[in-house]
């Protein structure tokens, strides 16, 4: 009798597990994680891609120094994960995930394809850069595009994610893992491919392939909307069709209003240091909002949850400010420090980006299975625990990391420090990235998870803005041409720094998990 009673109380905690998860399914998982997945696959080809030789192309194409670049990347990037709060609230509001993702997924189209058209190369003329400045705006204009494109499609395709699970579904961590490691075949495809053509055959070939991949990821999510079984659509559709105050419906209002978002934008990125005063103040007039909806609309348990949720957000900047040196200052010491002729392969300075996707493709199937094995024993750590660990590893990569270099005087210094380095902000990503989305569709309240998820990537773009003001911190103060190089004494010395800072949050974190746990109220 006793085996008969545990076989019942399994089906129906198993049946409790899974209720409001979509019902069809592919290898375990709602079948729209392999549409989400397909699609995000695609999309971060392109971004990746395109990502992978931009600071190269403004330092070697357009002879920017590399504190200049570093700012650029970084306005750009900070930008790029700014713009889906306004994208999640006009999906929340009015669009639904769906209509919103094939939006953006058009304007990233177009940006990428302009990013093809980057006119003739900068040159000296003494000590004075001369630069095509109609070329120069056209750049921006591309960069305007794809930041917009990402807002509206970027938040809302982990919404969609989300979505397909139950509010207890135990197979979430992992299905969001699953979906992260798209993320990451698709970067590592990208910086594999579009880091060759760009430095080999030219840049303009490189960043037209980008384009070509992110075609494809608009194609892929136009034909598996039939897959999502209506989990993306408005909630209000009704709304869509009324007249606003230009006379066209709302919903071709919106439209025109992401245009405009465009013109913004194309301003906006060529002013950094304003982007950077911009993403600060949002980011924290973002959590005033969420927090004061939750002491005017939510109950305890409720306003608790999403407390945590707000200190989880805001804390993640500190992470991906050191995450996002890959792309900025560990690519131009990859071009100007390191020996990169391994195993008699020349491997380019584009292309050591992609150990960081190798790692994930690598290691998320491990990890996530880890999760629900350690689940499966009440060992598993909390949200919070994963967070102060992502912290400490990327920390102590970064002081290992220094601490390497140093010990190696040559020019041409041993690659593997840079696979250690990668190593370490692998295994700290997928402690945070991926349980981060995750826990913002826990935590949240149904009618705010879309600005919550914004105001994930918006502190997110804080963090990737600083990432580019420490890169410009490595700098040469050299001027003229040679103005593109890094002070390897001043980067190593901020590499200790922000890695001593790191393991310093880290503890904190880990210090507040038992009270975290407590106000997350039985979700982990």
């Amino acid at each position: 009798m006793s085996d008969t009673t545990n076989d019942s109380n399994v089906d129906v905690d198993a049946e409790d597990f899974y209720k409001g998860s979509q019902e069809r399914e592919l290898m375990g998982h709602p079948i729209g994680l392999a549409i989400c997945f397909l699609t995000e696959m695609w999309e971060r080809f392109s971004y990746y891609g395109m990502r992978t030789i931009l600071v190269l192309y403004l330092v070697k194409y357009h002879l920017y120094s590399a504190a200049e670049g570093s700012m650029i990347y970084g306005a750009y990037a900070g930008l790029v994960y700014m713009m889906p709060i306004i994208g999640g609230y006009m999906a929340d509001r009015y669009l639904g995930s769906r209509k919103a993702v094939t939006y953006g997924a058009i304007l990233l189209v177009a940006g990428h394809g302009l990013m093809a058209f980057h006119g003739p190369a900068s040159f000296m003329d003494g000590d004075m850069v001369v630069r095509d400045e109609f070329y120069i705006g056209v750049f921006f204009m591309a960069l305007a595009l794809i930041i917009t494109g990402v807002g509206f499609l970027k938040a809302n395709i982990s919404t969609i994610v989300g979505a397909l699970y139950g509010p207890n579904d135990p197979r979430r961590d992992g299905g969001f893992s699953i979906f992260y490691m798209g993320i990451n075949l698709g970067s590592l495809f990208s910086t594999a491919l579009v880091g060759y053509v760009g430095e080999t055959y030219g840049w303009n070939y490189g960043f037209s392939i980008a384009g070509i991949g992110m075609l494809f990821g608009l194609l892929v999510f136009l034909w598996g909307q039939r897959y999502l079984d209506g989990r993306a659509e408005p909630s209000n559709p009704a709304i869509l069709k009324e007249k606003s105050l230009i006379g066209l419906n709302k919903e071709w209002t919106i439209y025109l209003f992401g245009l405009g978002l465009v013109l913004v934008t194309w301003v906006l990125v060529q002013y950094q240091a304003f982007v950077g005063s911009l993403l600060g103040v949002s980011g924290f007039v973002s959590i005033a909002v969420i927090l004061t909806y939750a002491f005017v609309k939510c109950n305890k348990v409720e306003r608790e949850r999403i407390m945590v949720a707000c200190f989880l957000i805001a804390i993640q900047s500190i992470f991906w400010a050191l995450f996002e040196q890959q792309a900025a200052s560990l690519t131009l010491l990859a071009d100007q420090q390191f020996d990169l002729n391994i195993l008699g392969m020349n491997v380019l300075a584009s292309q050591v980006q992609l150990l960081n996707a190798l790692f994930i493709v690598m290691l998320a199937p491990v990890m996530a299975w880890l999760w629900v094995a350690l689940a499966k024993k009440h060992k598993e750590p909390s949200t919070p625990g994963k967070f102060g660990l992502a912290m400490l590893l990327i920390g102590l990569g970064y002081i290992v990391f220094s601490w390497g270099m140093s010990l190696d005087a040559s020019q041409s210094k041993s690659f593997i420090w840079l696979v250690f380095i990668y190593l370490s902000l692998t295994l700290a990503e997928l402690c945070l990235s991926p349980v981060g989305l995750s826990m913002v569709t826990k935590l949240a309240v149904s009618k705010i998870v879309g600005m919550m998820m914004g105001t994930w990537f918006l502190f997110t773009a804080l963090g990737n803005y600083v990432a580019g003001w420490i890169s410009s911190l490595t700098g040469s103060s050299a001027h003229g041409v040679d103005s593109g190089q890094l002070d390897i004494m001043a980067t190593m010395e901020v590499y200790s720094n922000i890695g001593y800072l790191s393991m310093g949050v880290g503890v904190f974190i880990l210090a507040l998990t038992p009270l975290m746990k407590k106000y997350m109220h039985g979700v982990h």
